[in-house]
């Protein structure tokens, strides 16, 4: 990895508001890309193949695998995920910050190749807030919005894992810090801070 460059690694329960910070961030920093993940879902509405991700048949995403392309990969809702090593490499030769969007299994296996990454986990400001986003956007169905507030609270669990954690209360406030991180100003979202980790509680309740 060049040195003036970072790997960034950013993960959240669904609905915590992880996609909208990235973007925001990233609208931003010009020196961020975003590494485009490969998953075997199906789009959503207006998501593009090759922006938003790649998306490919299990087969083809197997076969990626066991050439060994994926930096990290998971199953996520009975869906694979996965992020091109290649890609990320790229981007830092590049001179550029790597932001990747994965989740914490993914996060678990990039610590593991790449320990120099700086890992951020977004929270949502309690468990209520994230059932209405789930609901509102509106994008799964009853059943899937079910399975995922069944796992958000295993996923916030894992929070103690990363560098540093953002509750993502207000839009702005929360893209600063995010943004502070990236700009490696002094900040209060170490996951060692006190003060963060009595709140973190009162959401994981």
């Amino acid at each position: 990895m060049n040195i003036s460059t970072n790997l960034f690694v950013i993960s959240a329960p669904s609905g915590a508001g992880k996609t909208t910070l990235v973007k925001k961030l990233i609208s931003r920093n010009k020196q961020l890309k975003y590494s485009v993940s490969y998953t075997t879902r199906t789009p959503r509405k207006n998501e593009i193949d090759g922006h938003d991700y790649f998306f490919v048949s299990i087969d083809e995403f197997n076969h990626l695998k066991n050439k060994k392309a994926f930096i990290e990969h998971a199953n996520v809702f009975g869906n694979l995920y996965a992020t091109s090593e290649e890609q990320v490499q790229n981007i830092l030769k590049d001179n550029h910050h790597v932001i990747l969007e994965i989740d914490w299994q993914g996060a678990q296996q990039v610590r593991k190749s790449m320990p120099q990454c700086i890992s951020i986990f977004i929270l949502p400001p309690s468990q209520e807030l994230l059932n209405k986003r789930l609901v509102n956007r509106a994008t799964d169905t009853r059943e899937i919005i079910e399975r995922r507030l069944n796992e958000a609270l295993d996923d916030m669990s894992h929070w103690g894992e990363f560098d540093y954690c953002i509750i993502n209360d207000d839009l702005d406030i929360a893209a600063d810090e995010l943004e502070a991180i990236f700009l490696d100003k002094n900040n209060y979202s170490s996951t060692r801070n006190p003060a963060l980790i009595k709140k973190i509680r009162k959401i994981l309740v």
